[in-house]
């Protein structure tokens, strides 16, 4: 692999870039332009409504409130607390669709509901009861829900794998800090609950991985509480970020000595069994606890699981972690690949080399700061830093190409005032999406990398955009691009596909005023692409009332897109 330098990228963009490094990507196009549909073009006015490209269409589908099954509470806003348990939650993000017919028109789609503002939520600023807060918190978490297509239209359907996980669902924690005194509080409490789930990952057996991210937003306090340096380092603070759980559910108060440990059950990748309605989801420990974007799970060549994720804040890294050993052999042994293994922190170095950290006892320099590798997973963070690992503009969503290539979207950072070889601008307000390709298929300790592209690059083009976020590398070379965060010309969030041999961008949605655009996959034959709407309108009717048809009155609500060509080809192409 040719190295490219940090100046051309920033002088050529992405077309240089893909014109070194496309090697051993696979393309069904016969040498073709991978990307031959028309494109949006950049709006003058943001537009209330999804623009797509006039090669596709879009259907919606599962909106908050969305009964889980037919007889099921019918949406009302506010929703009851107990109607919210039983239907489609609020905040939809990553998702992964599980196939369960030869055909692939019905499956089930698993869905993380990251976020709810109280306003778009509750139609309050603040909940003043504990039934409103358990209406939030049972907004929040992950559904499963069965989906059929009939004709071209997708539609949900009672199954009895349709569940809620949400923030008072039972929970099991397995690995190195299960069972430890960390997860202990004084109130004994059964460990419950999931939230703040952004993106996602799936496993070769057929299981799904929700992702804990801001956590620490849910915690807070009526009193003075001042952090200690592992609290502020993991975002906690008396403020929070408004949801006042604590006022009402004490497990949330950082200042009630019951509950001490109870923000360190979260921060989590978690284990669920989309076709078992009965199972606990399973919070998998050695993965490390950080605010968690993702798990891109990749195979090594001796079958052992590496898994890819990013810690989303500012100057926080970018952790793989490797299987002890063949995944299968381990669970024939009654054990889960997640449970054993090492979870390893990246080091950029100039030239486009890199090294894989291991983050355990062995190293003396964390020896010598925690007392067991339950402290350092719990802590990954701190152990990060302290084996020199490279800050990150807010590492996102991973993905991993057929090719060997592992992308990751570098959001933004406002506050970078020097910039390092794999931060290359500063500030960086627009974002970057770095790639690297490790040795010995997935399971070395070096990699060599590069920037893939750079957003400032394309900010002021007619392809323009900011604030990569969501991400997928498909089969064919082709890179997906859902954006979050400031857009050109005053631009909602978009989704876009680069062609990564050709250097090609092109804009295939526009989604709706102050939404972000995530959350994608697709059926196994790749003609349906589910893509979700989050927080339209930031719960505002004067700015869109998304899904229903402009009014100003009717509350927006988080959504998924059905996304095909019309004429029925892959998507993307």
């Amino acid at each position: 692999m040719q190295r490219i330098s940090r100046r051309t990228v920033l002088k050529g963009g992405l077309a240089m870039a893909a014109a070194f490094t496309t090697h051993g990507c696979a393309t069904t196009s016969g040498g073709r332009d991978l990307i031959g549909f028309r494109p949006v073009p950049k709006p003058t006015i943001p537009a209330r409504m999804p623009i797509i490209s006039p090669d596709y269409e879009y259907q919606t589908l599962i909106p908050w409130g969305t009964p889980l099954a037919p007889n099921g509470p019918p949406y009302n806003h506010p929703p009851t607390a107990a109607d919210q348990a039983l239907q489609v939650g609020i905040g939809h993000d990553g998702m992964a669709f599980f196939s369960t017919s030869e055909d692939g028109k019905q499956g089930l789609l698993a869905i993380n509901h990251e976020f709810g503002r109280n306003r778009h939520l509750l139609g309050l600023d603040a909940p003043t009861t504990l039934a409103q807060v358990r209406t939030s918190q049972h907004a929040h978490g992950a559904s499963i829900i069965a989906i059929k297509k009939t004709g071209d239209r997708w539609e949900s359907i009672a199954s009895p794998a349709n569940r809620r996980i949400h923030a008072n669902t039972p929970m099991s924690f397995s690995g190195p800090v299960a069972g430890h005194a960390l997860l202990k509080n004084q109130a004994d409490n059964t460990p419950k609950g999931t939230f703040a789930n952004c993106s996602n990952g799936r496993t070769p057996w057929g299981t799904y991985l929700t992702c804990e991210e801001n956590f620490n937003l849910y915690f807070s306090t009526s009193s003075s509480f001042a952090p200690d340096a592992v609290q502020a380092r993991y975002g906690l603070s008396a403020r929070g970020a408004g949801y006042d759980w604590h006022k009402h559910d004490p497990r949330f108060d950082l200042n009630n000595p019951a509950f001490k440990n109870e923000s360190h059950r979260f921060g989590w990748v978690v284990e669920i069994d989309p076709n078992d309605h009965s199972s606990n989801p399973i919070k998998r420990t050695a993965l490390g606890r950080f605010k968690h974007e993702g798990a891109a799970v990749a195979e090594g060549r001796d079958g052992r699981i590496v898994t890819y994720m990013g810690d989303d804040q500012r100057f926080e890294f970018i952790y793989k972690f490797v299987s002890k050993d063949n995944w299968q052999k381990m669970r024939a042994n009654g054990q889960s690949p997640f449970d054993d293994g090492t979870l390893y922190v990246a080091r950029f170095d100039d030239g486009g080399s890199g090294e894989w950290i291991p983050l355990t006892m062995s190293d003396p320099r964390l020896k010598a700061r925690f007392s067991d590798q339950a402290e350092i997973l719990t802590f990954a963070r701190i152990a990060g830093t302290i084996v020199g690992a490279t800050p990150m503009d807010r590492s996102e969503w991973t993905s991993v190409a057929p090719n060997g290539w592992v992308y990751c979207t570098l959001t933004n950072n406002s506050r970078r005032e020097t910039t390092d070889a794999a931060n290359p601008v500063a500030p960086n307000r627009n974002g970057h999406i770095i790639r690297w390709r490790d040795s010995d298929d997935h399971l070395g300790t070096s990699f060599r990398w590069d920037i893939f592209l750079v957003a400032d690059n394309h900010y002021e083009s007619e392809e323009g955009f900011g604030s990569p976020d969501g991400l997928w590398a498909d089969p064919d070379g082709r890179v997906f691009i859902m954006t979050d965060g400031q857009q050109p010309n005053g631009m909602n969030n978009q989704l876009l596909v680069a062609d990564s041999m050709t250097g090609k961008i092109a804009r295939l949605l526009i989604g709706v005023p102050a939404c972000e655009v995530t959350g994608l996959t697709t059926t196994p034959d790749r003609t349906t692409l589910f893509v979700n709407i989050q927080h339209p309108g930031y719960g505002d009717p004067m700015l869109t009332n998304f899904p229903a048809p402009s009014d100003g009155v009717t509350v927006p609500r988080d959504c998924t897109l059905a996304i095909r060509r019309i004429d029925g080809g892959i998507v993307g192409s």
